[in-house]
């Protein structure tokens, strides 16, 4: 069993997700207290009791889903497992990258709570309301969706946002062209095209000025190489310079996820298992439909936690 840790994206967030691991463990409690003191803000009171519509605003989104993944990473090594000895790769799905990088020793989990409200506010202030959309595209591989989106665009931007899965393509842009593009797809044989309800056409040229406020707040951070290599999601490609880590970074802003071809790169060299650290089984659902031979591992709960620590104490012994 050959491992890659990785980290929730955005859509996983949940009212009353990880509370039971900060009941139960203190290295979780640790790490919701490190996060609200970072923030200034009691985060966890929104992430336990709601509303969930505080929740989903995406400068809360973002760093709550990364407290929980480095809170189950932090019961994870209080219980022996090492991730430079556990894992070949880390990754993360857009503000999982930085989930991903923290967990790997690369940035201060302060640090990334700070960088990903910085983001999350840049990317919800880039585009006014109403005037940007996403949609998924499913049914459609990578190169029909991308010729789908340039057909859209007629002067506007749309583009290929997340190649998540085979056949599960999200384009985003102008909400005008995005709408053509649902249409366009439907023509092209597409299963279904969907708009998505989220507040800002992410990953698309539309958040450049989101793009530039990351520069500068990276430009700010400690950057450390990770103890194992990033599989970024511009590159699809494992990265372990600091430098090239914070470029990435932004690109990542306005650049495609290109999910899909990082778990096809990772099995390829030699991953057996993704463990999805966190909240939800998003990225551990999809793993099958991308590689069929490829096994998906969500941990969400203390029993799974339990239940990989044996696994991985059996492939030691």
């Amino acid at each position: 069993m050959t491992i890659a840790f990785t980290f929730p994206g955005q859509g996983s967030q949940t009212v009353g997700m990880g509370k039971e691991l900060a009941d139960t463990f203190p290295e979780a409690r640790a790490v919701f207290e490190e996060v609200d003191a970072a923030l200034g803000q009691s985060l966890t009171k929104i992430m336990w009791e709601g509303p969930a519509d505080e929740l989903t605003l995406t400068a809360n989104t973002q760093p709550a889903l990364m407290a929980v993944s480095l809170a189950t990473m932090r019961v994870l090594e209080a219980k022996g497992v090492d991730l430079s000895k556990a894992a070949s790769f880390v990754a993360g799905h857009s503000l999982g990258e930085y989930s991903a990088l923290a967990a790997a020793g690369s940035l201060s989990i302060a640090d990334a709570a700070r960088l990903l409200r910085i983001r999350g506010d840049a990317m919800q202030k880039a585009v006014p309301v109403g005037q940007g959309a996403m949609a998924a595209l499913l049914g459609l591989d990578f190169d029909q969706a991308m010729e789908v989106a340039q057909e859209a665009a007629q002067g506007e931007v749309c583009q290929a946002a997340n190649d998540n899965a085979t056949g599960q393509v999200v384009v985003s842009g102008h909400k005008a062209a995005v709408e053509r593009a649902c249409e366009i797809a439907k023509g092209k044989g597409a299963r279904r095209a969907v708009l998505l309800p989220v507040s800002a056409p992410f990953h698309c040229s539309l958040m450049q000025p989101a793009a530039d406020a990351m520069a500068k707040a990276l430009a700010e951070v400690e950057i450390k190489a990770p103890v194992v290599p990033l599989v970024a999601n511009v590159l699809a490609a494992p990265i372990t310079d600091p430098e090239e880590i914070r470029t990435r970074l932004v690109e990542q802003v306005t650049g495609t996820v290109r999910w899909r071809e990082s778990v096809t790169w990772m099995a390829d060299n030699g991953v057996t298992t993704l463990v999805e650290v966190g909240t939800g089984k998003v990225l551990s659902g999809m793993v099958r439909r991308i590689v069929k031979s490829l096994e998906g591992v969500a941990i969400n709960t203390a029993e799974d936690i339990d239940a990989l620590v044996a696994r991985l104490e059996g492939v030691e012994s």
